[in-house]
Protein backbone atom coordinates (compact mmCIF):
# COMPACT_ATOMS: atom_id res chain seq x y z
CA UNK A 1 0.00 0.00 0.00
CA UNK A 2 1.36 3.34 -1.27
CA UNK A 3 0.36 6.91 -0.06
CA UNK A 4 1.02 9.39 -2.31
CA UNK A 5 3.18 12.22 -1.78
CA UNK A 6 0.10 14.63 -2.83
CA UNK A 7 -2.10 13.46 0.13
CA UNK A 8 0.71 13.41 2.98
CA UNK A 9 1.22 17.06 1.56
CA UNK A 10 -2.55 17.41 1.98
CA UNK A 11 -2.72 16.16 5.66
CA UNK A 12 0.01 18.12 7.02
CA UNK A 13 -1.24 21.07 5.59
CA UNK A 14 -4.43 20.81 7.46
CA UNK A 15 -2.76 19.23 10.52
CA UNK A 16 -0.02 21.34 11.09
CA UNK A 17 -1.35 25.23 9.69
CA UNK A 18 1.66 25.31 7.29
CA UNK A 19 1.48 25.86 3.62
CA UNK A 20 3.11 22.71 1.64
CA UNK A 21 3.25 23.24 -2.41
CA UNK A 22 1.22 20.17 -3.83
CA UNK A 23 4.53 19.55 -6.17
CA UNK A 24 7.09 19.32 -3.24
CA UNK A 25 9.29 16.35 -3.35
CA UNK A 26 10.07 13.60 -0.02
CA UNK A 27 13.04 15.94 0.36
CA UNK A 28 11.86 19.11 -0.09
CA UNK A 29 8.73 18.02 2.25
CA UNK A 30 11.47 17.11 4.97
CA UNK A 31 13.14 20.14 4.42
CA UNK A 32 10.16 22.95 5.15
CA UNK A 33 8.98 20.53 8.04
CA UNK A 34 12.00 20.81 9.69
CA UNK A 35 12.59 24.40 9.21
CA UNK A 36 9.05 24.89 10.37
CA UNK A 37 9.50 22.77 13.81
CA UNK A 38 13.11 24.52 14.46
CA UNK A 39 11.08 28.03 14.82
CA UNK A 40 8.52 26.42 16.81
CA UNK A 41 11.30 25.06 19.43
CA UNK A 42 12.65 28.71 19.15
CA UNK A 43 9.80 30.62 19.30
CA UNK A 44 6.66 28.79 20.28
CA UNK A 45 7.34 25.28 21.92
CA UNK A 46 3.79 25.12 23.33
CA UNK A 47 2.29 25.25 19.85
CA UNK A 48 4.84 22.07 18.84
CA UNK A 49 3.79 19.99 22.09
CA UNK A 50 0.25 20.61 21.03
CA UNK A 51 0.30 19.96 17.62
CA UNK A 52 2.38 16.71 18.75
CA UNK A 53 -0.36 15.40 20.60
CA UNK A 54 -2.99 16.33 18.21
CA UNK A 55 -1.05 14.54 15.57
CA UNK A 56 -0.79 11.38 18.26
CA UNK A 57 3.27 11.07 18.10
CA UNK A 58 5.04 8.75 20.22
CA UNK A 59 6.15 11.18 23.30
CA UNK A 60 8.43 8.04 24.31
CA UNK A 61 9.94 7.01 20.67
CA UNK A 62 10.51 11.25 20.52
CA UNK A 63 12.60 11.14 23.82
CA UNK A 64 13.95 7.72 22.99
CA UNK A 65 15.57 9.12 19.30
CA UNK A 66 16.07 12.60 20.89
CA UNK A 67 18.68 10.75 23.30
CA UNK A 68 20.30 8.45 20.87
CA UNK A 69 20.69 11.05 18.58
CA UNK A 70 22.30 13.72 20.72
CA UNK A 71 23.72 16.74 18.66
CA UNK A 72 21.62 15.86 16.08
CA UNK A 73 18.83 18.13 14.78
CA UNK A 74 15.93 18.51 16.77
CA UNK A 75 13.78 19.83 14.04
CA UNK A 76 14.43 17.07 11.70
CA UNK A 77 13.88 14.08 14.22
CA UNK A 78 10.71 15.69 14.65
CA UNK A 79 9.91 16.50 11.19
CA UNK A 80 10.92 12.62 10.24
CA UNK A 81 8.24 11.20 12.96
CA UNK A 82 5.26 13.80 12.10
CA UNK A 83 5.62 12.36 8.52
CA UNK A 84 5.92 8.76 9.77
CA UNK A 85 2.62 9.15 11.92
CA UNK A 86 1.11 10.98 8.86
CA UNK A 87 1.78 7.97 6.85
CA UNK A 88 0.33 6.08 9.30
CA UNK A 89 -2.80 7.21 9.85
CA UNK A 90 -3.27 7.74 5.94
CA UNK A 91 -2.82 3.41 5.65
CA UNK A 92 -4.92 2.93 8.06
CA UNK A 93 -7.59 4.74 6.64
CA UNK A 94 -7.51 3.65 3.20
CA UNK A 95 -7.16 0.06 5.19
CA UNK A 96 -10.61 0.79 7.12
CA UNK A 97 -12.17 2.65 4.22
CA UNK A 98 -11.77 -0.70 1.54
CA UNK A 99 -12.52 -3.08 3.90
CA UNK A 100 -15.04 -5.75 2.48
CA UNK A 101 -17.84 -4.30 4.06
CA UNK A 102 -19.88 -8.16 3.94
CA UNK A 103 -22.83 -7.55 1.91
CA UNK A 104 -23.99 -5.20 4.13
CA UNK A 105 -26.45 -2.52 2.64
CA UNK A 106 -24.37 1.28 2.63
CA UNK A 107 -27.56 2.66 4.66
CA UNK A 108 -27.23 -0.20 7.52
CA UNK A 109 -24.08 0.39 8.20
CA UNK A 110 -22.88 2.56 10.99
Amino acid sequence: MTIALDDLVTVLNNSLDIDLKETISHDQLKERLTGYINDLIDHNFNKLVILLYKIDVSESRLKQLLEETSGLDAGGIIAELIIERQIQKLKYREQFTNRDTGGIDENERW
